[in-house]
């Protein structure tokens, strides 16, 4: 199968977290990501939301590429069948390799591992170190907290004029295509993986 050209890194947690509609979420936006012939990135894990996103783009016959530290093969359950699977050797290197193939990102519900790398992909948009879409997807107010956190960043002017990023928010999961291919209608990519390189 080729490799898309549209590609969204998923974000989400390795659990199936407390409420049955974060699941459901993760299978809806795989078969609308292949649906629409976007492809998936993800940590290459098959449990919880995970596994769920991958699951859902191969059901409807999508491409999925899964990249994972070979520390967390066992942990995670590397989830077998996958269209592209890459075993990096280090959480670095992953990231690096998410970012680069990837041509917009997507935060499911998650935990401390989900908060930490949309933070960090959001950071680098801030510094203007990348223009690609970047979403949170906020089922059943989820991130409500955290977007509540962002406006109080600005309120006490630690997210200044000029270092404002545009994190969309999508309610549902089937906002989130929409979302991403207005957002990469009217904005391209704008600097190369070298310097995210080299930051490591």
């Amino acid at each position: 199968m080729a490799i898309p050209t549209h590609r969204l890194c998923v974000y989400c947690g390795s659990g199936p977290g407390r409420n049955p509609a974060y699941m459901q979420a993760a299978d809806d936006l795989g078969i609308a990501m292949a649906k629409a012939d976007i492809g998936l990135v993800y940590g290459g894990g098959g449990m919880g939301l995970m596994g769920q996103v991958a699951r859902g783009v191969l059901s409807a016959g999508g491409h999925v590429t899964g990249i994972i530290p070979e520390f967390l093969v066992n942990r995670e359950r590397m989830l077998e069948g996958v269209s592209e699977l890459i075993v990096t050797n280090t959480m670095h290197e992953r990231k690096t390799m998410m970012f680069e193939k990837a041509t917009g990102f997507v935060a499911l519900p998650g935990g401390v591992g989900t908060l930490e790398e949309l933070a960090e992909i959001t950071t680098w948009a801030q510094l203007g170190q990348h223009a690609k879409p970047l979403i949170v997807c906020n089922i059943e107010n989820y991130w409500d907290p955290l977007l509540v956190l962002l406006n109080h960043m600005r309120a006490e002017s630690f997210i200044r004029a000029g270092m404002e990023v545009l994190v969309e928010v999508a309610k549902t999961a089937a906002d989130v295509v929409p979302i991403y291919q207005h957002r990469r209608s009217v904005t391209v990519d704008k600097v190369p993986l070298k310097i995210i390189q080299d930051k490591l």
